[in-house]
C-alpha cells in the first residue's frame, strides 16, 4: 500500500509541474504575445472540445450506461458554470474600487471560469492515476504517461486563456500551477475511497464535461469573433481544428493504455 501512495503522489506531482509549460512564453515580448494569444485561445477551444467529446464523454459512457443520468449531470455542469459566471459578473460589476485598485490588472470572469473548469479536469486526472495504481503499477505508469501527453496541449491552452483574461504572466503561471495541484487531491481521494463510493468518478467526469463545453462555447468562441478579418478567421479555424486533431490522435494513446 505504501508503494501505491508513493507512486501515485510522485506521478501527480510530475503532472502538476506540466502547468509551468507556459514559462516558455516569458521569452516572448509582450507585443508578440498579444499577437499570438488569439491563435492559442483558438487552439484552447479545439483542445477543450476535443478533450470533452473524444476523451471524457466516451469514458463516462463506458463506465456508466445510464445515458439519461449522465446527460443530466452534464447539463447540470453547464448550468452550474452558467450561474458561476453570473456570480463572477455580479461581483465584478458591483465591486467598488479605489484609486490603488484601479491601477491593478482587470481580470475577466473568463479567467476564473477557466481555472474552475481546469481544476475539475485535473482532479479527474488525479482520480484516474490513483485508481490505476490501485489496479497495478504498470497500469498506473501507462495512465500517467497518457495524462502527461494529454495535458501538454491542454496546459498551453489554459495558460493562453488566463493571459487573455488579464492575468500577468507570473500570476497566470502560479494560478495554473495551483489549479494543476488538484490532481494531488484527486489521487488521495481515489486511494482513500477506492471503489467504496459507486459512481463518484463518473459524476465528477460528467460535471467537468459540462464545464468544458460551456467554457469553450459560451466564453472562448465569442472572444474569437472580436477579430473578424478573413485572414484571422482562417487562422482561428486552423488552430481550432489543430486542437481537435491533436486530441483525436491522443485517443490512440488511450486505446494503447486500456489494452495494457
Amino acid at each position: 500500500m505504501e508503494n501505491i501512495w508513493l507512486n501515485s503522489i510522485v506521478s501527480v506531482i510530475i503532472v502538476s509541474l506540466l502547468s509551468f509549460v507556459g514559462i516558455i512564453f516569458l521569452a516572448f515580448k509582450p507585443k508578440f504575445l498579444q499577437r499570438i494569444i488569439f491563435v492559442l485561445v483558438s487552439f484552447a477551444v479545439g483542445a477543450m472540445l476535443g478533450g470533452a467529446f473524444f476523451h471524457l464523454i466516451p469514458e463516462v459512457y463506458e463506465k456508466n450506461h445510464d445515458f439519461k443520468a449522465v446527460s443530466l449531470v452534464i447539463i447540470f455542469g453547464i448550468l452550474a458554470f452558467f450561474m458561476l459566471e453570473k456570480f463572477l459578473h455580479w461581483h465584478h460589476d458591483h465591486h467598488i474600487t479605489d484609486e490603488t485598485e484601479q491601477n491593478e490588472e482587470k481580470v475577466k470572469p473568463l479567467g476564473f471560469l477557466s481555472l474552475a473548469a481546469d481544476s475539475f479536469h485535473n482532479f479527474i486526472d488525479g482520480i484516474l492515476i490513483g485508481s490505476a495504481y490501485l489496479v497495478d503499477p504498470t497500469v498506473g505508469i501507462a495512465t500517467t504517461f497518457a495524462v502527461i501527453i494529454h495535458e501538454i496541449p491542454q496546459e498551453i491552452g489554459d495558460f493562453a486563456v488566463l493571459i487573455h483574461s488579464g492575468f500577468k504572466i507570473k500570476k497566470a503561471l502560479l494560478f495554473n500551477f495551483l489549479s494543476a495541484c488538484t490532481s494531488i487531491i484527486g489521487a488521495v481521494v481515489a486511494i482513500m475511497l477506492g471503489n467504496s463510493i459507486q459512481g463518484f468518478e463518473e459524476i465528477i467526469i460528467a460535471f467537468a464535461i459540462g464545464g468544458f463545453i460551456y467554457l469553450a462555447g459560451s466564453d472562448l468562441i465569442p472572444e474569437l469573433h472580436k477579430k473578424n478579418s478573413v485572414k484571422s478567421s482562417i487562422i482561428q479555424l486552423f488552430a481550432i481544428v489543430s486542437g481537435l486533431a491533436l486530441m483525436y490522435l491522443l485517443t490512440f494513446v488511450s486505446h494503447l493504455q486500456h489494452s495494457h
